[in-house]
């Protein structure tokens, strides 16, 4: 299976994805990417050693990316920023495939329900500042045109650093990672590491949330290709990305790691949250059962599953969140089918499994309920175009 892995140990910025993806298809592959008033260049540098390649974007002559704006949200052109229908005309109007048009808008959609949620307005009032620039709308749509290029079966990143301290931005100083950041990657693992800063910006987040299928440590890979993609910032670590590309086998089936324990004094709410803390730190399915446990008391049992390999995380974490004092693990095998996700109309996802003999495909909820909420329509309604 053609599978393409990011590796965001320095975090994860547009500019620095749309690199690293550049690597892996050749330097002339956003030729062909016409943004007016906008000029993207590439160009081949060393970092501690390494060859990789570097992003600047110019508009109107004027460079972006430079310098100190690689995980920083200053910016001094188009203060005033853009909607999400300014851009969607934008990025309709590009000569691009209607794949890349719906795959760029969508990670728009990812960034405008957060900023929606950040500050309390409706996803169509919402002006973006930074990452509705031209070099943002830029680094989106040549990741999105790079990966279209690629075609990888699957996609898979590693857990996301982050960073730590505050950010300044248009709307002031605001803590690492920014509260929009901090909603895109809601559900993905993510950790702040040692490094003060910015890390992840809003923009790798919604790329990788758009794409990423699972966040997970490199799997098992024969690797044909590696591309670097340098930051502009500098810290004590190489500051990159790196995109990993090469064959895996079909994840038909693989050996799994199941831990269970029975409790009868969890609350209903503790129980649920440690269900969240096990699913963000990489547990492969969370379930609780109603049960009747000695002396007739009402319980229920936890059961996760997870790989070998985060047993000994996952029994730490069962311990720290829930009373149970013992549990039971139980080696075994699972069989699942093949998935994918492509994406339909109005761009919306559509995850699709298939195997032994049968095929199914469902619409990803979320993306369902915003075109619910764009056209002022129901769910069941929205659904009707899948």
């Amino acid at each position: 299976m053609k599978t393409l892995y990011f590796e965001c140990n320095m975090g994860a910025a547009g500019d620095m994805l749309t690199a690293a993806l550049l690597e892996l298809v050749g330097e002339d592959a956003l030729d062909s990417v016409k943004i007016p008033g906008v000029k993207i260049i590439n160009k081949k540098i060393v970092k501690n050693g390494i060859l990789g390649t570097q992003i600047d974007v110019e508009i109107r002559g004027h460079h972006e990316h430079g310098h100190n704006h690689d995980h920083n949200h200053e910016h001094n052109h188009e203060a005033h920023g853009h909607s999400v229908i300014d851009i969607k005309e934008l990025i309709n109007g590009l000569d691009i495939s209607e794949k890349v048009k719906t795959d760029a808008i969508a990670v728009y959609g990812e960034i405008a329900e957060a900023e929606s949620a950040v500050h309390g307005k409706p996803a169509t009032e919402i002006h973006f500042h930074e990452v509705g620039n031209l070099d943002a709308i830029a680094d989106i749509v040549s990741a999105c045109v790079l990966i279209e290029k690629i075609n990888p079966d699957k996609i898979l990143a590693s857990p996301i650093r982050t960073g730590f301290g505050q950010v300044k931005c248009a709307h002031g100083i605001l803590p690492v990672p920014a509260p929009a950041t901090a909603l895109i990657l809601r559900g993905v693992p993510v950790y702040a590491g040692e490094y003060e800063g910015e890390m992840c910006t809003p923009t790798g987040a919604a790329i990788l949330k758009r794409f990423v299928s699972e966040f997970r440590e490199a799997p098992k890979m024969k690797i044909s290709q590696i591309g670097y993609g340098f930051g502009h910032k500098e810290f004590k670590a190489v500051n990159c990305a790196r995109a990993f590309l090469g064959e895996t086998a079909d994840d038909y089936g693989d050996e799994v790691v199941e831990l269970v324990c029975a409790m009868d004094d969890t609350t209903p709410e503790a129980a649920a949250f440690a269900s969240e803390i096990l699913f963000e730190n990489g547990a492969l399915d969370v379930y609780k059962t109603p049960i009747v446990m000695k002396k007739g008391r009402l319980g229920f049992e936890l059961r996760c599953l997870a790989r070998p390999e985060d047993a000994e995380k996952m029994a730490g974490l069962i311990f720290k969140h829930t009373t149970t004092i013992g549990l039971r693990e139980y080696k075994t095998k699972r069989r699942v089918l093949k998935r994918a996700t492509h994406t339909a109309k109005n761009g919306v996802s559509v995850k699709t499994s298939e195997g032994y003999g049968v095929r199914k495909s469902k619409p990803e909820f979320d993306d369902l309920a915003r075109v619910a909420i764009e056209n002022e329509i129901s769910v069941v309604d929205a659904l009707k175009d899948f």
